[in-house]
């Protein structure tokens, strides 16, 4: 349960600072965040891997160029579905999910070196 509570930590935070970095992502207050934060974790976990799956082969074709159209579509899903998170466009929803990813990469690190630090 910690493990899963410092994986959605770590995204509401990377989220966070990907909407105060681009004008393309809104969240509108503190509860959209973190109902965001859950949405994205939830979509990552599930539907993503059934989604990999499926469109490898077109993943293959573009040299894994579809990858990043697939984390953007997904991105754009959970701006859908949460009332308070908004995504201009396919655009942003791409930056959107490069700079979570990123983010998300960085805080990670940074928790994990001080976790073994302890």
């Amino acid at each position: 349960m910690k493990r899963f509570f410092t994986h959605w930590l770590i995204v509401t935070l990377a989220l966070g600072a990907t909407a105060w970095i681009l004008p393309g992502v809104w969240i509108e207050s503190v509860p959209a965040l973190l109902v965001a934060a859950l949405v994205l974790g939830f979509i990552n976990a599930i539907l993503k891997p059934v989604l990999v799956i499926l469109t490898f082969p077109i993943t293959v074709l573009t040299l894994g160029i579809f990858y990043l159209i697939l984390n953007a579509l997904l991105f754009g899903l959970a701006a859908f579905v949460v009332p308070g998170f908004e995504v201009a466009g396919l655009g942003w929803a791409l930056l959107g999910a490069l700079i979570l990813g990123f983010f998300s990469w960085l805080i990670g690190g940074m928790m994990g070196r001080d976790e073994k630090r302890s």
